[in-house]
């Protein structure tokens, strides 16, 4: 079993200096006892050279033993996660509305450091996002961002409206963690693959060539779309990502529900139907309705400032465990 496990070691690149120290220490014992074995009376001398070999052993085990549970933490935790934002009710006023809030992830994420591509998107007659899907990377962003799932409501007075009168409109946002090690496994024979050519900007390749890549898993019937990129295989990988994330949302929402009344935890269900947030222009205020809290910094937000309501989301989820 210490074979298997000290073979696992040398495959690992983080270990393999580690593992071949350990097997340069083994020889070394090895050696010893063959000497020993020819001269039975230098046993006594070489004692303490061995416990010492024996010793340096053990920590060299441990350190491999710690990087490895390190490691397999690492594999578990999102490296990054997809951003959908989707046009709800209120028509044209929703496109746009969801549009905002994309820039507003947008800006958050730069303002952080993270790196954000975007990855599709289907716009609107007066140009709003009816959905845009987006890959935001950066180990901290789904801790910081796995609150902001669900329906985004919005009450204002739209450019086109003529009376003055307030509309509400709303919006569903979707944050999908991407793990390195998924926990989702998809049947290949499950997934249809569609090219297309990408349009929009990108340059004449992206546009001549059938470089958009899309994927729907036939059990499920969800589809997954990427354009972002000029080559057909790259946009073959994120439109996999993208897929993977989606199941395994889907997967959590259906465990979610079942386990809803003993899960006391949760700062809302995560799902994608429920009303999260309300954002009020008239009165500059900005309410969720989770924690029941509201501030009165809407402008700022919008430009990304949204620091203070995902660190009060994730005070709120710390008193609730």
């Amino acid at each position: 079993m210490q074979d298997d496990t000290l073979q696992s070691f040398k495959e690992r690149p983080k270990t393999q200096y580690l593992a071949s120290q350990y097997e340069l220490l083994e020889k070394k014992k090895l050696e010893i006892h063959a000497v020993c074995a020819e001269s039975p009376e230098l046993s006594d001398l070489v004692g303490e050279e061995l416990t010492t070999l024996e010793s340096q052993q053990k920590e060299l085990w441990s350190q491999m033993e710690r990087i490895l549970a390190d490691s397999k933490e690492e594999d578990e935790l999102p490296y990054g996660v997809i951003l959908e934002v989707r046009a709800g009710a209120g028509g044209e006023e929703a496109a746009l509305f969801a549009e905002e809030l994309a820039m507003m992830y947008e800006r958050y994420a730069a303002m952080h450091g993270f790196v954000s591509t975007r990855l599709s998107e289907s716009r609107s007659s007066q140009g709003g996002f009816k959905e845009a899907v987006f890959e935001i990377l950066g180990t901290k962003v789904y801790s910081l961002l796995r609150f902001e799932t669900g329906v985004h409501r919005v009450q204002r007075v739209p450019v086109t409206e003529k009376v003055g009168r307030i509309h509400t409109s709303t919006a569903s946002v979707a944050i999908l963690p991407m793990r390195r090690k998924p926990t989702f496994e998809i049947n290949p024979s499950d997934i249809e693959m569609e090219f297309s050519r990408a349009g929009g900007a990108g340059g004449q390749n992206v546009n001549k060539v059938e470089t958009a890549v899309r994927l729907i898993h036939k059990p499920t019937g969800i589809d997954v779309r990427s354009q972002s990129d000029r080559s057909q295989l790259k946009n073959r990988e994120k439109a996999m990502t993208m897929l993977i994330a989606k199941l395994e949302m889907l997967h959590e929402e259906e465990e979610t529900k079942k386990h809803a009344e003993t899960r006391r935890n949760q700062i809302g269900t995560g799902d994608r139907s429920e009303k999260i947030r309300t954002y009020n222009f008239p009165q500059n205020r900005i309410t969720d309705h989770r924690i029941k809290e509201s501030w009165h910094n809407l402008e700022e937000v919008m430009l990304g400032k949204l620091d203070v309501i995902c660190e009060a989301l994730s005070r709120a989820a710390e008193v609730a465990q």
